[in-house]
């Protein structure tokens, strides 16, 4: 019988693999040979792999299309390996090493193709990917805010709906994700960051910086309402099953996320995380929020109540949308069809896309 840990990242992140790009026969037999949580990284691994060795093959053959969408699987395979796999930080970052791998490789194939870009943020980088729609000159952008376990790695299937609607699409890592969780810790204060990437997105000549909107999803949908609180470049702002008071949520939270945000918040104890948490917060800004606002909740989750995104919705001072599902789990990543592509249209409203 798997060990609650196991049974924890299967219960609550069954329907976000399959959403963002693992396959279901994947998840099915991966997970059905795994009792015991110290073997979740090499076994995702493994499975990664396979998708990546195919990648490598047909690529050889010339098919870069077909290689760029293997070695795209394999990234996000390499990523659930390693998202809160805070078990074992050398094998973590080992797959998370595989999975940017990957994804870079594949970045060049892709329709459309990304680029990998680095944004300065005190005294290092922010490393995320820039992708523009086809055929559309200096087009809008949303920039998408990672959670506490999400990483640029796994946002193709995220991205889509809106590189489909006109939109420009930069998805990076910010302090405690992703690439930058091995130098900077969590912050609460995460307008500090994307106040650095508007910065850098203002030098750039080949998107609209007069139209840029913000996504966040999960702990992102904390940190993307929270810049947009501050930053007035932002016109409009998505924010999905992100917790409005993270140390209000601090007792119901599952092992494996409070784990995962003691080791990236870089706090030595348990309860030096439920404080730390206590920084992540819009009880003091949320009525900042002027910026059309678009809130997503499942009454399902388990880890972030909906009652904070109804809290949220009260609190802006901007237009609101929120949209709450009745059958939505976490992310509502349960029911995709309820609110991916009708996000990207109301974001393409406000950004005139």
């Amino acid at each position: 019988m798997p060990d609650s840990r196991v049974e924890a990242a299967i219960h609550h992140w069954a329907p976000r693999f399959v959403a963002n790009g693992v396959a279901l026969t994947d998840f099915q037999e991966v997970t059905a040979g795994l009792e015991h949580w110290p073997d979740w990284c090499a076994a995702w691994s493994k499975r990664a792999a396979v998708h990546e060795a195919l990648g490598d093959a047909v690529f050889a053959q010339g098919h870069t299309l077909s290689a760029g969408e293997h070695w795209n699987r394999a990234a996000v395979c390499y990523h659930f390996a390693k998202f809160v796999f805070v078990e074992d930080l050398a094998q973590m970052r080992a797959a998370h090493t595989k999975a940017v791998q990957c994804r870079s490789k594949a970045l060049p194939y892709l329709q459309p193709a990304g680029e990998r870009v680095s944004i300065p943020f005190e005294g290092t980088y922010f490393h995320g990917i820039l992708r523009k729609p086809p055929g559309v000159e200096n087009p809008p952008l949303v920039i998408m805010c990672m959670g506490l376990d999400s990483a640029k790695e796994e946002t193709d299937a995220y991205e889509q709906p809106f590189l489909a609607r006109g939109m420009a699409i930069l998805a990076f890592d910010g302090p405690g994700q992703g690439e930058s969780e091995y130098e900077l810790g969590i912050r609460g204060d995460y307008e500090v960051a994307v106040r650095a990437v508007v910065d850098w997105v203002e030098k750039r000549t080949d998107v609209d910086i007069k139209r840029i909107g913000l996504w966040g999803v999960s702990m992102g949908g904390y940190y993307a309402p929270r810049a947009a609180a501050f930053e007035p470049r932002i016109k409009a702002c998505i924010s999905l099953s992100g917790p409005f008071d993270w140390a209000a949520n601090w007792g119901a939270l599952n092992e494996l996320t409070r784990e995962t945000f003691r080791v990236r918040a870089r706090q030595k104890t348990q309860e030096d995380a439920r404080q730390f948490a206590t920084t992540l917060t819009l009880k003091n800004c949320a009525h900042q929020i002027t910026c059309p606002l678009f809130i997503v909740a499942g009454k399902l989750d388990r880890i972030v109540p909906w009652q904070d995104g109804e809290r949220l919705a009260k609190s802006a001072k901007g237009p609101v949308e929120f949209l709450l599902l009745d059958d939505g789990n976490h992310v509502a990543n349960n029911r995709g069809y309820r609110w991916r592509t009708q996000s990207a249209d109301w974001m393409a409203r406000q950004l005139s896309a």
